[in-house]
């Protein structure tokens, strides 16, 4: 089972809705849970807006989101938990940083767990807006780890 076939299987179980699920295949063995629901409020950012004295937005016109940042509604979160990594080795250069343009299935990270190593792909086309989470954090279900704009 290659890393395409187990992204699958993963938004599979998060597309019905189940809470566990376990499989075996010969030497291999899945096990996914889903502890708690996130819920990501997005919102669009009109590019044509003109700021208003006091309208909530920002110099550049972008709407500001309530910790401070530019909202933005292109967030790609964590499919699985595991440890974060942002290079494919130690010594390499980082797959993405802040300002790079990206495509729809580029590789953004990569999430290890269960000594599976898991390439997390740009859900967008767009720029890398944020980058939220460090090298070797370990990292939650569901949790942010790009906004894309």
């Amino acid at each position: 089972m290659d890393i395409k076939e187990i992204m699958k299987l993963i938004q599979g179980v998060s597309d019905y809705g189940l809470t566990s699920f376990e499989l075996e295949e010969g030497n291999m063995k899945i096990s996914l849970k889903r502890e708690k629901e996130t819920i990501q409020v997005q919102t669009p950012v009109l590019a044509a807006a003109i700021p208003a004295y006091g309208s909530g937005t920002d110099e550049t016109g972008a709407a500001a989101d309530q910790a401070g940042g530019i909202a933005s509604d292109q967030v790609v979160t964590s499919p699985l938990v595991g440890v974060f990594y942002s290079a494919s080795s130690p010594d390499a250069d980082a797959f993405v940083k802040v300002g790079d343009h990206v495509k729809k299935g580029q590789v953004l990270g990569i999430i290890e767990a269960m000594k599976l190593m898991n390439e997390i792909e740009s859900e967008y086309d767009g720029v890398v807006e944020a980058i939220l989470v460090k090298n070797e954090d370990v990292v939650e279900y569901g949790q942010p780890l790009f906004r894309i704009r």
